[in-house]
């Protein structure tokens, strides 16, 4: 009774966190600087609150049923910003290509950095490969000018491209063409990119078997990208809400342009919030993916190998037995069944 007791709290509280909290904020802003210019329409006047105990009232009750509903639809609030919904091929094919360039970009001038060191501290002459690379990052005149810049910085503003970089998939193939999309896409591809085994497939399965800390530990850290998702939704609605009220008759024209201003520019700041929270949530989805193989692979009757290469293949097959409809083929997970002769 007790561990379920400690499940629901736990919802709650990620629940509470990443959709009800930012939503009451929200409603809010909303409240004090859009609602007055709308107080007169007809359907807001009969539902304006008389005094102020029912007007918190309703900002509660309103803050969990639209708390509530977003959670809901988080999926399609997440496509968007990743850039899966909504999104114009050509502005699709656009932001891969973009951040494709980008990802480019740091390699070539964390490499460029590298060489130069080695060059500086090399008392021999470089080797043929490293002065033909050398060569040809100086000759881009992309990565020389921002390798002159990160010449100037402190080894703690150096490792900020290392942390850019980290916010890219490992696979070209994967760039996504939004900055949020990539950040998340990095960790969703962890677990294949290491040992073949796809987490977006056997996602149930990896964290129903998983140490509940670990479970714990990524929905905890997915609820400060919830909330910050969810406040940057809300804020959109209102800024638009905001714009649409300048019409109405008796507006506040200055509380409505400050509240639009004020969102517009929070907007960008909250969308780098929530790419900044990915890391915590990429590093519990790693957690996860490493301490949770073993008993998942026990959960399902098998014996994980005692080579990195034979668990690839093995996490291989159980991807495919779980995502393809059933071939032969997927018989060769036998050698790796519990009770039956394996490597």
């Amino acid at each position: 009774m007790g561990d379920i007791a400690k499940g629901v709290l736990g919802g709650a509280w990620t629940l509470l966190v990443g959709w009800i909290l930012p939503t009451a904020l929200n409603l809010s802003v909303f409240w004090f600087g859009v609602a007055p210019s709308l107080r007169h329409a007809p359907l807001a006047a009969r539902l304006w609150p008389t005094t102020g105990s029912s007007g918190a009232l309703l900002l509660l009750a309103m803050s969990i049923l639209l708390g509530l509903v977003l959670a809901a639809l988080q999926s399609p609030l997440y496509r968007v910003l990743e850039g899966y919904l909504l999104w114009p091929s050509r502005s699709y094919d656009r932001g891969c290509a973009r951040h494709l360039r980008s990802k480019h970009d740091l390699q070539d001038r964390l490499a460029l950095l590298r060489l130069a060191r080695r060059e500086e501290e090399r008392v021999d002459q470089p080797s043929r490969d490293d002065a033909a690379e050398l060569a040809r990052l100086r000759t881009n005149s992309r990565i020389a000018r921002a390798a002159r810049k990160d010449q100037r910085r402190t080894p703690v503003q150096r490792s900020l491209i290392r942390e850019k970089l980290a916010r890219y998939p490992v696979d070209d193939g994967q760039i996504a063409p939004t900055r949020l999309g990539n950040a998340i896409r990095r960790f969703e591809e962890y677990g294949h990119d290491r040992f073949r085994l796809d987490t977006q497939v056997l996602w149930n399965e990896l964290t129903g078997t998983a140490p509940e800390q670990v479970r714990r530990q990524v929905d905890l850290a997915r609820a400060s990208v919830d909330f910050f998702v969810s406040l940057l939704s809300g804020h959109a609605v209102i800024a638009v809400a905001a714009a649409a009220a300048l019409f109405a008759p008796n507006a506040h024209v200055v509380a409505l342009l400050v509240s639009a201003v004020v969102l517009g520019c929070l907007m960008p700041l909250w969308y780098r919030a929530a790419i900044a929270a990915t890391d915590e949530w990429a590093a519990a989805v790693r957690a996860l993916v490493n301490v949770g193989r073993k008993p998942l692979a026990e959960s399902l009757g098998l014996a994980l190998p005692s080579s990195l290469e034979g668990e690839r293949a093995m996490w291989a097959l159980v991807t495919k037995l779980s995502r393809l409809p059933y071939h032969e083929r997927a018989t060769a997970l036998d050698v790796h069944r519990v009770g039956l002769p394996s490597e």
